[in-house]
């Protein structure tokens, strides 16, 4: 840009022989003449005074245009918009992300997007945006569907409202992403893994972008900013004892007609083996040791999470995928006790199969939905517990059914290594999430320090 400090002023002309822009203000700058017109003699005289106070202060002019560097119109951004990249960075995850973590992904970025936004007129609905996001713009272009009439103008505001990309590096807009990702769609306070999950999102992408070049640092590294602790132990108070759990595994066939019956094993597999909802879900007969007497063997291979539709390989609501945390092709075996040994062969007399094998299926062949085996679960607390149990979170969800697994192992004396091997975690993650759930360590742990003070 060429640029020059040599600016000189005339004064405001007036041609009454024009019907309009009668005003002419005219100055030079680095000797070449510059000229302006006005309808009235107040703006002209109003940019002159403009012209005359950045001379003033020293501010240097450009020799193109005649004006003053702040004066000038600023350049269309370079680089894409925060939307524009929060569309690149989900079609960068898609191919290699399971389908929940393709719901997460989008869930943390419908925060991020409507607040990342510049004050245009007509800003729609806050709900309309995040339901164009959801269901059309941050899809591959193959899956979006056609956006219906009612969104069409919602989609081209926010196309137009989206702020540059670079823009994260000004503190106020970092810090007014995190604000965004600290409340509920309705301005609540977020619970503390929620907030935790979208800021790895956040993070993520602005990772991305600095991986492409878009941007030079993660400026979230220069924001004081502390997330909500969360928890990351077991709430012991979910924990259900074996008396109440065989209450609970009783209670479950005598929901329905036959959709407790048929939960019943999958129940089962949550608590004597420690199976997580997906992997029950997925279990097969051939993955089944079940002999006449003794202890058996299940081997897990296989899980299949319940997700939209719209975030699934299949099209299906249920994907089968690899092990969590676990290479694509690994399994877990997992011994089972008699007890289980016996319900599981009971649950194939009575329903058998599917055609792939697996063991737990509605009465129409198909997966249940976790609404489904929920709604069970509820309603066999009703039916096992007292009204304080059932008002308390004692197993308030089948998943808890795991956690009363894990938990017994632990304490009846299991190795912390063998637990994990079965449960399918990291002996550091196994003994820091169900470290409240450690019965009779504290009068042991008393003991020994009183030894030692009386030495």
């Amino acid at each position: 840009m060429n640029t020059s400090y040599d600016v000189k002023f005339g004064e405001i002309q007036h041609r009454s022989d024009r019907k309009t822009a009668a005003y002419i203000v005219r100055w030079t700058v680095a000797r070449k003449p510059r000229s302006k017109s006005f309808r009235t003699k107040g703006l002209a005289s109003s940019f002159l005074s403009d012209l005359r106070q950045a001379a003033k202060a020293g501010e240097v002019f450009d020799v193109a245009t005649g004006l003053p560097l702040p004066m000038l119109a600023p350049e269309p951004p370079s680089g894409p918009t925060f939307l524009e990249f929060a569309q690149t960075y989900v079609l960068s995850r898609w191919r290699t992300s399971a389908a929940r973590t393709r719901e997460t992904d989008v869930y943390g970025l419908l925060s991020l997007v409507p607040a990342l936004v510049a004050n245009l007129p007509t800003r729609p609905e806050d709900s309309d945006m995040r339901e164009v996001l959801r269901s059309h713009a941050l899809l591959p272009k193959d899956r979006r569907g056609e956006l219906p009439r009612a969104l069409v103008p919602v989609l081209a505001w926010l196309e137009r409202a989206s702020l540059p990309l670079a823009d994260l590096q000004d503190p106020r807009v970092a810090r007014t992403a995190l604000d965004a990702i600290s409340v509920t769609f309705t301005g609540k306070d977020a619970a503390a893994n929620t907030v935790r999950r979208k800021r790895e999102v956040l993070h993520h992408l602005i990772e991305l972008a600095v991986e492409q070049k878009e941007l030079p640092a993660n400026p979230l590294h220069e924001i004081k900013w502390t997330p909500p602790k969360a928890a990351g132990a077991i709430d012991p108070r979910t924990v259900v004892n074996p008396e109440q759990a065989r209450a609970l595994l009783a209670a479950a066939p005598t929901v329905g007609r036959t959709r407790g019956g048929r939960l019943h094993g999958m129940f089962a597999c949550m608590y004597y083996a420690a199976l997580r909802p997906e992997e029950a879900a997925a279990l097969r007969r051939q993955n089944c040791d079940l002999p006449d007497a003794g202890w058996g063997l299940i081997t897990v291979e296989k899980a299949r999470p319940q997700a939209n539709k719209r975030w699934t390989n299949s099209g299906e609501t249920h994907d089968s995928r690899g092990l969590k945390h676990r290479a694509k092709d690994d399994t877990r075996e997992i011994p089972i006790p008699p007890a289980l040994v016996a319900i599981l062969r009971a649950h194939i007399d009575r329903y058998g199969v599917a055609g792939d094998g697996c063991l737990f299926r509605t009465s129409k062949g198909r997966p249940f939905s976790s609404s489904a085996y929920s709604a069970v679960w509820q309603e066999a607390r009703r039916r096992a517990f007292t009204p304080e149990q059932v008002a308390s979170p004692l197993a308030a969800r089948p998943y808890d059914l795991r956690h009363a697994a894990v938990s017994l192992w632990l304490n009846a004396g299991v190795p912390a290594t063998e637990v994990a091997k079965r449960a399918g975690h990291s002996v550091d993650v196994l003994l820091r999430v169900y470290a409240k759930c450690l019965e009779g360590q504290r009068g042991h742990a008393n003991s020994k320090i009183s030894e030692a003070l009386e030495e």
